[in-house]
């Protein structure tokens, strides 16, 4: 009996595929997987580069990282175990070319660099690539081909680097430890470890990162490792190739959870196709499955055949939707793939086995309650139409829904509470877009019996079929309004981020300003006839103890708060707080006050759990500074002004070595003058903020058209909600087009009819997802961004019209065959 069920359904399927719900049931699995598929496919290739260049995203096997130098006691454990060392600095500086000045990433290196991997250099810019077997001696320097362009220098010219000038001598093409160009925003400048002294570049209280790599036998570096985890100062910390570059990690697990979340979207609204095209199939079926109980077949054999139809199209389907998904992540490589230098391999064949797992998910889970009540359909329903199979129980569609999307946004997100709180939001917006929805179908109902017979017509049907139309608009709102958070309020949102800024904010800013400098650099502005920039001391320190509880990051839960826990803090120190800092609670120190206090910027103190009262100790050049928390401020971190999170009385740090920082704004005006106070000051460093905001705008631009394009999927699916509605209605629709013809109707008003229905459904669900985007985008602005929010006509428009023009044009597509058949042939077969 099992083999004739599964030749019988094979065979049976390529009868009913004409049928439109077995057609609509198949573009949404298609939809759903593709969706999935194309985002798999992308991060596979991601994690694939990721994991072929696991060794050279160190240029070692292990690293011991610190912004202090590290002992040499952990060099000397290496070497006892038979390791290779390696030693380099990096930190940010101006180098200088003539009257050019430009910020460059240095770097210094020993003669062991790199560890794992290979540079790559070449003679000109532009020219063939070679391959030393170690770095810049001596003397030299290498520079990477976009410096060149930027300040017009060739090899064998000379670049003054600190107090020093070093020569040209090849161009830097490749670094193995650099692992991809996301958040490198200055060129790369490579030298020898040597001549670092002679630049005067790196005091105690510049900002140098401090690396030793470590390479050799997989158990003695295992050794190594277990050895010098405890005797790490508090500075100092070990990445293996797992840790590295975990600025690109996160940032690509980030984007890979907004873009599997997008593809749900489409998953969730293809689930809905699903379910209501089941539904119908399974209503149509009701005549079949009665004759083959008649004929003898059991009730198991019925639901086995059914059920093996099901996973046909699943599984056909999904292979469709793999296939569509490959072709589309090609698509979010052009967009995302510049982030990796290397270029991304191919991908696996893994992404198609979770996409064929998705499909089959999907459709058991959508249309599984379905399927089964087919099998109870009774025999005598051959004689007596009106007998049919009873509706699946409500708990078991929605229970089995809500576990299916349940397991697809646990499998994508990867956290179970992130998938908790996604399917909650699911839930709420669903339940509240269904009661609006239902809400707007039921204040049509008095405009029935107004406007033309077309009008009417419309109408007339979507009242009818309140429950469906609700259904039906919710799904078209909810997809409506994702495309006009992503298409205009996003646009809406950054252009409010920009005017918030006033036209004069700093757009520079200089750090590593020692004390003795900064009346000279006053000087040096207003002899220029410019503003002096206000400068404020920084102390570097690092959160010790909370009312003596000792601060460890592996305490925090949340990711953010176990990286500040870790990270050293830059303290300041002053008689008033800044202008745009508030205080919220508490009070700002006063004259006479106890001097061991801080202040605390609020958000630093939520994440940290650090409250008013709260006595906290940091580690600043090797001693203890304590103070109890006396106020929490607010701060206007985008205003580009100088904030810290931490500030304390002057008497409290003054002791501690500082340096100053300052922000201000240059425009044409002051290239020379940036050049002059370099050449005088050469440890100073100068930020250029315009560069490093178009830097981070188009990298947030490409993540956010990615998401968009994913979001496309949605659209697809959304339209296919509409499809599956048609074919659930189409034997209704289409007894009503007869009576109606029959009645006197011609072809045209019954045209106009079922347009005007679909044109005012798409209206209902364009409004309806303004008013969403519209409440969603006024949240965002006043809770998450703090920005003003307007209301953007143009949202409303879009939404609307474009809800009608979209729905109606997919109704008219859909209902046209309903139009096609002949008046009578549908009178004859209903009776």
């Amino acid at each position: 009996m099992r083999v004739g069920a599964f030749r019988y359904s094979l065979r049976s399927l390529l009868r009913e595929w004409r049928s439109g719900e077995l057609q609509v049931l198949a573009l949404a699995v298609v939809i759903a997987v593709a969706a999935v598929t194309s985002v798999g496919f992308f991060t596979d290739r991601v994690q694939r580069a990721m994991l072929l260049q696991a060794t050279e995203l160190l240029g070692a096997d292990l690293a011991v990282v610190s912004a202090d130098e590290i002992s040499e006691t952990l060099s000397t454990g290496a070497t006892e175990r038979g390791l290779s060392i390696a030693r380099f600095v990096t930190f940010p500086s101006v180098v200088l070319f003539g009257d050019a000045a430009q910020l460059a990433e240095l770097k210094a290196v020993d003669g062991g660099y790199p560890l794992r991997g290979r540079l790559r250099v070449s003679e000109q810019p532009f020219g063939p690539e070679l391959e030393p077997e170690g770095g810049p001696g001596p003397g030299e320097v290498w520079a990477e081909t976009r410096l060149f362009q930027q300040m017009g220098f060739q090899v064998g010219d000379r670049l003054q680097v600190g107090d020093t000038e070093l020569r040209v001598s090849r161009v830097l093409t490749y670094e193995p430890d650099r692992g991809g160009d996301l958040f490198q925003l200055a060129p790369r400048v490579m030298f020898n470890l040597a001549d670092v002294p002679a630049t005067g570049l790196v005091t105690p209280a510049s900002r140098v990162r401090h690396q030793l790599l470590v390479a050799g036998d997989e158990a003695a570096v295992n050794d190594y490792r277990a050895w010098a985890v405890d005797r790490l100062a508090a500075n100092e910390r070990i990445e293996g190739v797992r840790d590295a570059r975990p600025e690109l990690r996160q940032a690509i697990e980030r984007a890979e959870q907004f873009l599997g979340l997008a593809a749900l979207v489409a998953v969730l609204l293809a689930g809905g196709a699903i379910a209501v095209a089941a539904r119908h199939y399974s209503e149509r079926q009701s005549d079949t499955s009665a004759v083959m109980r008649c004929l003898g077949a059991s009730r198991d054999f019925v639901v086995r055949v059914f059920l093996l139809r099901l996973l046909w199209i699943a599984l056909l389907s999904s292979l469709a939707g793999a296939l569509a998904g490959y072709g589309a992540q090609t698509v979010l490589t052009a967009l995302l793939g510049q982030w990796f230098t290397g270029g991304l391999p191919a991908a696996s064949a893994w992404p198609v086995f979770s996409g064929l797992a998705v499909g089959l998910v999907t459709v058991l889970g959508f249309a599984l309650p379905s399927m089964l009540r087919i099998g109870r359909v009774p025999p005598l329903r051959v004689l007596r139409r009106e007998l049919g199979a009873p509706p699946p129980a409500m708990w078991l569609v929605l229970g089995l829904a809500m576990v299916t999307l349940g397991v697809l946004l646990l499998w994508q997100a990867g956290d179970a509470r992130l998938a908790v709180r996604v399917l909650g939001g699911a839930v709420v917006t669903g339940v509240l877009l269904w009661g609006v929805a239902w809400a707007m179908i039921w204040l049509l109902k008095p405009l029935r019996t107004r406007g033309g017979v077309a009008l009417r017509f419309g109408l007339a049907n979507l009242s009818r079929r309140g429950s469906l139309s609700a259904v039906q608009l919710s799904a078209f709102g909810l997809g409506i309004m994702a495309l006009l958070l992503l298409a205009l309020v996003r646009v809406d949102l950054l252009s409010a981020w920009e005017q918030n800024l006033p036209e004069d904010a700093p757009n520079h800013f200089m750090i590593n300003v020692q004390p003795e400098e900064v009346e000279p650099l006053r000087a040096l502005f207003e002899s220029r006839g410019l503003d002096a920039p206000a400068y404020y001391p920084m102390v570097r320190g690092r959160l010790a103890n909370i009312n003596d509880r000792p601060v460890n990051p592996e305490d925090y839960e949340s990711a953010r708060a176990e990286r500040l826990a870790a990270r050293e803090f830059n303290l300041s120190f002053g008689d008033a707080p800044q202008p745009d800092n508030r205080i919220i609670a508490g009070r700002w120190w006063q004259p006479g006050d106890d001097l061991a206090q801080w202040s605390v910027e609020e958000g630093l103190a939520q994440t940290l759990g650090i409250a008013m009262g709260d006595r906290l100790v940091f580690r600043v050049a090797g001693e203890s500074v304590e103070g109890r928390v006396t106020s929490l401020r607010t701060v206007q971190w985008d205003s580009f002004n100088v904030n810290f999170f931490v500030v304390a009385p002057p008497e409290l740090l003054a002791e501690m070595p500082a340096t100053y920082i300052t922000s201000f704004r240059l425009d044409g005006q002051g290239e020379g003058l940036l050049a002059a106070a370099v050449r005088q000051f050469p440890s100073i460093t100068v930020l250029d903020v315009r560069a490093l905001m178009e830097q981070v705008r188009s990298i947030m631009d490409r993540a956010t058209l990615a998401v968009e394009y994913v979001f496309l999927f949605t659209l697809l699916a959304g339209v296919t909600v509409l499809f599956a509605a048609i074919q659930a209605t189409r034997s209704v629709r289409q007894r009503e087009t007869a009576l109606l013809r029959t009645l006197g109707a011609s072809r045209r008003q019954v045209l106009a009819g079922l347009l005007s229905e679909f044109l005012v459904m798409g209206a209902l669900a364009g409004l309806l997802a303004a008013a969403g985007a519209t409440l969603i985008g006024y949240v965002l602005a006043a809770q998450i961004f703090d920005l003003p929010f307007a209301v953007n006509p143009w949202l409303w428009i879009a939404g609307i019209g474009g809800g009608a023009a979209g729905v109606g044009f997919a109704g008219w597509l859909g209902a046209r065959g309903v139009l096609k058949q002949p008046p009578l042939f549908t009178l004859r077969k209903a009776a």
